[in-house]
């Protein structure tokens, strides 16, 4: 019996990464063991697809299609630079790929993975077939109690981005996308709750990412202090700024612990600077960008993951910390968190800026007990054996199919 043929835009999609493009890959793999998949991707990721295609012949077929923008209308975008501006454009010049690509091969089934932000655009030929979106996001806001606190440029940010939510009910593209969509994966329940409510009988909670258990050494090693480890793109709302505060609150009752961060961002000279005047730079370490296999050394070695992002950020660490045997520490966003419960993490409330601070400390404290920490970090083990991408593609295939039936 031949599979059900989708049509996937995965503009960041691509193998041995962390973040949004690892999760495209992993969705791509899980959803190919299903269905048959054209995926359209960024050009720039071909070749490490095709080297990893190479490798694992054994792969269902997925049929690849590439696409980058020509460099006359690129030369401005440097890294995350500029990324909104060319994924738009990306999407309005892909729309005539995805139209011949879909009915050259019969495909009915278009769906938008990723970037999985709902104030981004789609293909308008995709949008009208069976059109399903997500998981998206990009809703969430962050109270003014906490972006006063942020460097001019982030505060206009989050002003800028608390005006586009407020006028979504008036915004014609998001409804559009709304009206469209058969399917509307929301990877929170703000996002859920913004989609109008008479599309809402189509909206789905559903996070994007799951557990990766393959491969996953775990480090017995015994140390002198307790190690904390965060990571994650270096924006104000990631919250890094609650966790140095914390911390310096925390040393004061315990001198025996350290924390290593990991990432770069706009945020980075504010970060470095509320080290320095914090006074915890011999206990806190800025490491800047790592290698994917650094990456997974670090995780090995800490003794607990935090994760202090006011919305959904950091989701794939998270996720991590429970294939990797470490309890976590986390501000409940109402999406991945989810999944965690106080049972094998600490999961704050995103109250007031000072009690999250001081819950954090507390977090904090009660992690520096090596016992909690094994007892708690074996359960997130085992709580997440329940969440692999093995078993987030069968959720996929079922979302899907019941969609077809219907």
């Amino acid at each position: 019996m031949s599979k059900t043929k989708i049509f996937v835009s995965a503009y960041a999609c691509e193998p041995d990464h962390g973040s949004e493009i690892g999760v495209g890959w992993h969705w791509v793999l899980e959803m190919s063991k299903y269905f048959e998949l054209w995926v359209l991707t960024r050009k720039s990721n071909q070749e490490n697809i095709e080297q990893w295609l190479a490798k694992n012949p054994e792969t269902n077929e997925i049929h690849f299609v590439y696409y980058d923008l020509p460099d006359k209308l690129r030369f401005w975008k440097k890294g995350m630079r500029g990324v909104r501006t060319y994924y738009n454009i990306w999407q309005l010049r892909t729309n005539k790929i995805v139209k011949q690509t879909m009915i050259e091969n019969d495909i009915k089934i278009y769906q938008l993975l990723t970037y999985g932000n709902a104030l981004w655009k789609a293909s308008r030929f995709g949008m009208k077939q069976t059109f399903i979106w997500g998981p998206t996001g990009g809703v969430d806001t962050i109270p003014k109690e906490y972006s006063k606190h942020y460097t001019a440029k982030a505060r206009f940010i989050e002003w800028a981005r608390r005006c586009v939510v407020k006028m979504l009910p008036i915004n014609h593209g998001f409804k559009k996308r709304c009206k469209n969509a058969d399917l509307i994966l929301c990877k929170s329940y703000n996002m859920q709750n913004a989609v109008p409510e008479k599309y809402r009988d189509k909206a789905k909670l559903f996070t994007d990412v799951a557990v990766d258990i393959k491969e996953k050494e775990v480090s017995k090693a015994l140390h002198h202090s307790t190690k904390f480890l965060a990571v994650g793109k270096l924006d104000a709302w990631r919250g890094f700024d609650l966790l140095i505060e914390a911390f310096a609150l925390a040393l004061k009752e315990n001198e025996n612990i350290t924390l290593d961060i990991l990432g770069i961002g706009i945020d980075d000279e504010r970060i470095h600077r509320l080290i320095q005047d914090f006074g915890v730079a011999s206990h806190v370490n800025q490491i800047g960008e790592v290698r994917i296999d650094e990456y997974e050394e670090y995780m090995r070695d800490c003794d607990v993951v935090v994760n202090p992002a006011l919305k959904e950020g950091a989701v794939t660490v998270s996720f991590d910390s429970m294939a990797y045997k470490k309890p976590l520490i986390c501000v409940d966003t109402g999406g991945y968190t989810r999944y965690f419960t106080n049972d094998y993490a600490v999961v704050l409330k995103r109250e007031g800026r000072a009690k999250l601070i001081r819950e954090l400390k507390t977090g904090i404290l009660k992690m520096t007990d090596e016992l909690v920490r094994r007892q708690l970090g074996e359960k997130a083990f085992q709580e997440g054996m329940k969440y692999t991408w093995e078993d987030k593609g069968k959720e996929i295939e079922k979302l899907i199919k019941d969609l077809i039936r219907d």
